[in-house]
């Protein structure tokens, strides 16, 4: 599956100034890590989002959020939001949540 350059361009903005961010291409596109910690990813023209399993709910009551599904399974504390609900402020929420999500993690 190919992935949306843009969105990619624009996530890897945001994501230039933090400490620790690696581009890795995986699950057919490509993800951005934190101290080894998945943060997003951009697969299709959407963002997978990692929200924490506290945060799924509030999570999926934003436009454009569903669950992300891998083959047949709900990935637990992920949910992928629709590309073309990602405006400046979304992705920008988005990828503050998934920051503030992975910062509770022990750096791999």
């Amino acid at each position: 599956m190919a992935y949306d350059e843009v969105l990619a361009q624009r996530v890897r903005e945001r994501l230039e100034n933090e400490n620790g961010v690696a581009e890795k291409r995986m699950f057919g596109g490509l993800s951005f890590l934190a101290h080894g910690n998945l943060v997003v990813a951009v697969s299709g023209d959407d963002l997978l989002v990692r929200v924490g399993p506290e945060g799924t709910h509030d999570a999926l009551a934003r436009p454009g959020a569903r669950p992300a599904v891998m083959g047949s399974r709900t990935m637990r504390g992920w949910v992928r939001a629709a590309g073309e609900s990602l405006d400046d402020s979304a992705l920008d929420h988005w990828i503050a949540t998934a920051l503030a999500y992975t910062a509770t993690l022990p750096a791999t």
